[in-house]
């Protein structure tokens, strides 16, 4: 009788669904991972005025723009598009001069808000974002801005430390079938962002209370993704290209 040969575990060598399998699910992580870069673009990247993640938008972001109020901050960043220069800088002005409640109504800032900011800016949308249909939230924004909320990083926080472990422990797993990546270097690439992970929303924290923290995100959300890039494209490249060049006979979990 003739042995069966083992079959050896590595990307190469799986079936075509399992391949598929694999495939389809990194290809929907990465349009996702693109998805959230454009995301931040448009919450963080303007928080400054202009286009382009800096450490000033991330200053802004967490720290807040201590000479100036929240409102005012989103106005001259990432809201600075949502309605006219002219209503703009009336907001402005009306924070300015101490934003009372009776000027919010007699001098047209509620009309302004209501056709500029209601659209979003309201309970029924079930957004993160205060409801400017109340008074007193808008006041509250007028205020000096401080930043981030301490309640609002520990909910952005738990939220991205249990989903992007998730997707990064299954792109890990599909990874760790890459017998063409030395042993080393594996373990290594796939330990990186669940380390930079941490110290990446450890440095919203610590930029809420020194900016000069700011620089700390960008490393960790750029070894992030540096990270994502080299497992994405190795295993696509094991699944799909390596099989065309030649067989692969080696186990990548017992790390031949």
């Amino acid at each position: 009788m003739t042995p069966i040969a083992a079959h050896k575990i590595n990307l190469c060598s799986q079936g075509i669904a399992l391949k598929a399998l694999f495939s389809g699910y990194l290809t929907v992580v990465a349009i996702g991972y693109i998805m959230a870069m454009v995301q931040i673009q448009f919450t963080h990247g303007m928080a400054d005025g202009k286009m382009g993640l800096s450490v000033d938008d991330i200053v802004y972001s967490y720290h807040g723009k201590r000479s100036g109020s929240v409102i005012e901050t989103k106005l001259n960043g990432s809201m600075k598009l949502m309605t006219s220069e002219q209503n703009r800088l009336k907001i402005i002005n009306w924070i300015h001069k101490g934003a009372n409640e009776k000027a919010f109504y007699d001098t047209g800032i509620r009309e302004i808000m209501n056709n500029s900011c209601i659209k979003c800016h309201n309970e029924a949308t079930n957004l993160p974002i205060p409801d400017f249909t109340i008074f007193e939230n808008v006041a509250a924004r007028a205020k000096t801005d401080t930043g981030a909320s301490f309640s609002s990083l520990a909910r952005v926080s738990h939220i991205h430390l249990f989903g992007i472990a998730f997707i990064f422990m299954f792109v890990g797993l599909i990874f760790s079938l890459a017998a063409g990546v030395p042993k080393y270097l594996k373990a290594t690439v796939i330990v990186i962002p669940y380390v930079f992970l941490v110290l990446d929303i450890t440095s919203w924290w610590l930029t809420k209370l020194n900016p000069n923290f700011a620089w700390l995100t960008i490393i960790g959300g750029s070894m992030m993704g540096l990270s994502f890039i080299f497992m994405w494209v190795v295993s696509m490249y094991e699944m799909w290209v390596m099989p065309r060049i030649h067989s692969d006979d080696r186990d990548a979990l017992q790390d031949e």
